[in-house]
């Protein structure tokens, strides 16, 4: 087959998914990964019985969905992202390995099943996220509300952080997810401004700022997180931590971005350890009152430390 008819379709599949299509003659180069990221292998008797508690109650977790390179710690300490809401998003931005499409109905005992297996885990803590659901009236917020009540039932005495979708700026839906009062509430920027229109798709850089600051506004601990590696400067990295502190978001984390395939958009650069400890000390002389920066950070790595 010819190559432009080969380009031709393959555009044509990219542009269905909303990626970004690049010629072949123009393709970047697949950067190989330094010796920092590299991913320490899971132990097999915690992550086994974390891994059986989340298919045995057929739930999802960002850990696997997103193919997040810290499962094997997490889940060697007993601890996970629950995924709410299904694991299939009605957004495709270009950094996710999350799959896109159109969702199933939502299931109605989910809020139930998350809640018997963080008492079955034993967590203290617990973190829950969810796909956009831009499909749904309150974009699932109501189901958002359920499951947190129902996790402090089962588990009294449990800490909740919270990371939400944008839920399109509207206060009514996240005031759902605030009177449950979750310990922490988060919603991640992911990259600068400027890069936001090229990863990011219907999410706004203004509008998820507006987010953050209706959360930290009502008394509710706001945290935020960027990747690093998508072609932003230093600058507009700290511009960032200006505009969330400007919002009084108190915890930030700050991790390299990996492309999760060849179609999804393409690292631009592997930020070196020691950017992210200057990152880290500049955070904090700014106010905020936990960063968390490193190359395998990911908003809930070590989500526990951000409540104390």
């Amino acid at each position: 087959m010819p190559l432009q008819t080969i380009e031709s379709k393959t555009q044509l599949f990219y542009k269905t998914r909303n990626l970004t299509f690049v010629p072949m003659e123009k393709k970047p180069e697949y950067l190989r990964k330094p010796d920092w990221l590299k991913i320490k292998l899971p132990a097999k008797e915690n992550y086994a019985f974390v891994k059986d508690i989340v298919a045995k109650h057929k739930l999802h977790t960002i850990c696997s969905s997103g193919n997040c390179p810290n499962v094997g710690e997490c889940w060697d300490a007993g601890t996970a992202t629950f995924m709410i809401l299904g694991n299939i998003c009605t957004r495709a931005c270009k950094f996710c390995a999350v799959e896109t499409g159109k969702p199933l109905p939502p299931n109605l005992n989910e809020a139930q099943q998350v809640a018997e297996s963080i008492q079955l885990m034993g967590l203290k803590h617990c973190v829950i996220t969810s796909v956009d659901r831009d499909d749904l009236m309150d974009g699932g917020a109501s189901i958002w509300a359920d499951c947190i009540r129902k996790i402090k039932e089962l588990n009294p005495d449990i800490t909740i952080e919270t990371l939400i979708p944008d839920f399109n700026g509207d206060q009514k839906h996240l005031q759902l997810i605030i009177d449950e009062k979750p310990t922490i509430i988060s919603h991640n920027l992911e990259t600068v401004e400027r890069l936001t229109p090229l990863i990011r798709t219907k999410a706004q850089y203004q509008l998820s700022l507006e987010v953050i600051r209706y959360i930290s506004s009502k008394g509710i601990r706001a945290k935020s997180g960027i990747m690093l590696g998508l072609g932003e400067t230093d600058t507009e990295v700290i511009q960032v931590m200006d505009d969330l502190r400007e919002c009084n978001c108190s915890i930030i984390t700050i991790g390299q971005y990996l492309q999760p395939s060849r179609q999804h958009y393409p690292v631009k650069e592997y930020v070196v350890p020691e950017k992210y400890k200057m990152f880290e000390e500049l955070a904090l002389q700014k106010g905020f009152l936990f960063a968390e920066c490193n190359p395998l950070v990911r908003s809930s790595f070590h989500a526990e430390k951000h409540i104390k």
